[in-house]
């Protein structure tokens, strides 16, 4: 018989890591819409700035041993370069060229990155259930983003700024395996919070020699797109997406990670008013099963 305790920490797992999904969504559909305001390394320094103020409020409560460094240094800088100043500069760079349906796809490979990632750099095992759902998830990613159409998937262009969301992707999938090593020892609070610390000066530095080249354009609607980005897909998600990696592994995280297109149908369907269909249901259905495939299938097997 399965522990139970494993079930609820595995479906709390399930929840914070599409609450995540869900904030990032959102941060992709912001981020291309205040391309013309802001640079890539000027919102990145932003929301972690102001992410990096919460989260070192929220270590105080955090145990004093958690909140040093330690033995996890080089693990900790590596999360703090892949997923603090590597991933959102690329991800805005790629947005500024790229269109919404090349970046989904091209995001529709992490997590058969990370599988193989987490194998090599972590050993932790990639069982086929997650093989399975990382490739049915992608499946349906492909097949939501084509409506089904493989005329559509053919006039396809690719672009420079592909180049730069393959790169977030990979550098993502580190991400996601650096902070499953860093929270063997330690909270999802206190290994964000530490990894922020260390990847902020390199983006504040960045982003300063960015404004000689790329004005800020303040205006009512970027400050509140801004603020919105810095609080849900910053704080939020970043907290509820390591929390998860605790919970689920990388893997099984990351398995949920092609829930960001589905979350971006139907936050178009709800705010624009935009039509889904049944092709819509069905591909978002595969992107659902195989996520859910690949994780509840390891409940009990994996800590």
């Amino acid at each position: 018989m399965k522990d139970p305790g494993s079930w609820r920490t595995k479906a709390i797992g399930v929840i914070l890591v599409n609450l995540a999904t869900m904030g990032w969504a959102s941060n992709a559909v912001l981020g291309r819409w205040l391309r013309g305001d802001i640079g890539p390394l000027t919102l990145t320094a932003l929301r972690f700035t102001v992410a990096t103020a919460f989260f070192s409020l929220m270590l105080r409560g955090v145990p004093r041993e958690e909140r040093r460094y330690g033995k996890d240094r080089w693990w900790i800088l590596a999360m703090g370069l892949a997923g603090v100043f590597a991933f959102g500069p690329l991800l805005y760079l790629g947005l500024r060229y790229s269109t919404a349906v090349n970046s989904s796809l091209i995001q529709g490979f992490s997590p058969l990155i990370t599988a193989l990632i987490a194998g090599v750099i972590i050993q932790e095992p990639v069982t086929r259930r997650e093989t399975f759902g990382a490739v049915l998830g992608l499946f349906g990613v492909v097949g939501l983003m084509s409506g089904g159409s493989l005329s559509f998937l053919l006039r396809l262009q690719f672009n420079p700024g592909d180049l730069a969301l393959l790169g977030a992707a990979v550098v993502w999938a580190f991400y996601a395996v650096f902070g499953r090593r860093v929270m063997r020892h330690r909270s999802a609070v206190a290994a964000t919070a530490l990894s922020n610390f260390l990847g902020l000066p390199l983006l504040v530095g960045g982003a300063l020699f960015e404004l000689s080249y790329i004005p800020l354009n303040l205006r009512l609607g970027t400050i509140l797109a801004i603020a919105h980005i810095c609080i849900f897909p910053t704080i939020v998600s970043y907290w509820s997406w390591n929390r998860a990696v605790r919970s689920l592994g990388a893997g099984g995280a990351m398995a949920f990670y092609n829930t960001l297109p589905l979350y971006g149908v139907v936050m178009g369907a709800v705010f624009l008013k935009e039509p889904v269909g049944l092709t819509h249901i069905l591909f978002g259905g595969f992107i659902l099963g195989g996520a859910l495939w690949a994780t509840v299938g390891g409940l009990g097997r994996r800590g």
